[in-house]
C-alpha cells in the first residue's frame, strides 16, 4: 500500500510517498505559481515519476499547507500545525518545541510525546520574518536561494538589519551597499535578524528541550547557524531532505492512519472527486441567497428586494 502527503505552501509545493511501513518511497519539491490546483498535480506527478510508481497504486491521498483545499484528489485533508507535529513525534520522538520557516509565515508549535499540538504562535504579519525575506535579500546581492548559505558563513563582520518591517529592512540592505559593505555581512546580518524573530517566537509557546527545524530553512547551512547561536542550543533536522517536506510526511502518515482503520473495520477507501469523474461525481446541495422581483411584492423604493432561497447542485469536490 502506498500512501501520498501533498503539502502546497505559499512557495514551494512539497509531496512524498511512504509504503505501508511507512517507509519513504519518493519526494518531490516544485514551486507552487499562482494555480494551486495545477500545482498540486504537477508535483503529484513528479512525486509517481520519482517514485516509479503508477497513480492507480496510490491508495490514499493526504493534503496539508495552506492550498490544501485545492487538491481535487485528495481522500483529506489536515492542518499544517497538526501535520508538522506528527511528523516530528515520528521522525524526532523527543521534540518538543517545534520551528518552521516558511516563505510567507514562521511557525513555533510545542508538542507533547505523541505529536500532539499543546501550543503554537504564527508570524504571518510581516515579510520581515520569513524565508521570503532572505530570498529577496539574495537578490539584490545577485545571488541564487541555494548559495545564500554557504556565502553567508564568509561573513567577518555581520552588520545589523534591526527593522522589523520587510520594506524597512530592504532600505537597510540597500543602505549597507552603499556604503560598501561586503554582500556576505550583508547577507548573514539578515539571517541574524531572522533567527532572532524565529526564536523569539518560539520563546512565546514556552521553549522546551528538544527543538526540531523544519522548512525550506533545513538546506541552509547559516540560517541553522545563526538560530542555534541565538537559541544556545541544537536543533535536530531530518536527513535526506525530509526538513522541507515535514509538512507532507505528518500529512502522509497520518493518511497512512486513517487508510489502515478504513481497513481494519472492512471499509472501503472512499473514491475522491477526481476518482469518479465530474460525470459521476455525486451532488451536494447548497443554498444561496438571490434578491428576486416579483409582481405581488414590488422592492421598496430605497432598493431592498424580496429575498428567497435557490437551490444550487454542486459536484462534490467542487471548490465552493
Amino acid at each position: 500500500m502506498y500512501v501520498a502527503g501533498i503539502d502546497i505552501g505559499s512557495t514551494y509545493s512539497k509531496a512524498i510517498l511512504i509504503d505501508g511501513e511507512r517507509k519513504v518511497v519518493g519526494q518531490a519539491v516544485r514551486r507552487t505559481g499562482f494555480k494551486l490546483n495545477q500545482a498540486s498535480e504537477g508535483v503529484f506527478e513528479e512525486l509517481l515519476k520519482n517514485a516509479g510508481v503508477a497513480r492507480e497504486d496510490v491508495t490514499y491521498v493526504a493534503a496539508t499547507g495552506y492550498g490544501r483545499h485545492t487538491v481535487a484528489f485528495r481522500h483529506t485533508q489536515v492542518t499544517e500545525l497538526t501535520a508538522h507535529a506528527h511528523a516530528a513525534a515520528h521522525l524526532f520522538p523527543d521534540t518538543r518545541t517545534l520551528l518552521d520557516i516558511g516563505g510567507q509565515d514562521i511557525k513555533a508549535v510545542r508538542v507533547d510525546g505523541d505529536g500532539r499540538v499543546r501550543a503554537f504562535r504564527l508570524n504571518d504579519k510581516c515579510a520581515a520574518g520569513t524565508g521570503a525575506f532572505l530570498e529577496k535579500t539574495a537578490r539584490y546581492l545577485g545571488l541564487t536561494t541555494a548559495d545564500i548559505g554557504p556565502y553567508a558563513l564568509r561573513a567577518t563582520k555581520p552588520v545589523e538589519v534591526s527593522s522589523v518591517c520587510a520594506v524597512f529592512a530592504e532600505s537597510e540592505v540597500i543602505n549597507h551597499l552603499a556604503n560598501g559593505v561586503p554582500a556576505e555581512d550583508i547577507m548573514m546580518g539578515a539571517m541574524v535578524a531572522l533567527g532572532g524573530r524565529a526564536v523569539q517566537l518560539m520563546r512565546r509557546v514556552g521553549l522546551e528541550a528538544g527543538y526540531m527545524l523544519t522548512g525550506g530553512m533545513t538546506h541552509n547551512v547559516a540560517m541553522i547557524k545563526a538560530l542555534e547561536d541565538n537559541l544556545k542550543g541544537k536543533f535536530n533536522i531530518a536527513p535526506n531532505g525530509l526538513g522541507q517536506l515535514n509538512g507532507a510526511m505528518g500529512a502522509a502518515l497520518l493518511g497512512l492512519r486513517r487508510a489502515e482503520k478504513l481497513l481494519a473495520e472492512g471499509k472501503p477507501i472512499p473514491p475522491t472527486a477526481a476518482n469518479l469523474g465530474a460525470v459521476d461525481a455525486p451532488t451536494r446541495k447548497r443554498w444561496s441567497a438571490i434578491a428576486v422581483k416579483k409582481a405581488a411584492e414590488p422592492c421598496a423604493p430605497g432598493g431592498d428586494c424580496p429575498v428567497v432561497a435557490k437551490v444550487t447542485l454542486h459536484p462534490a469536490g467542487a471548490a465552493a
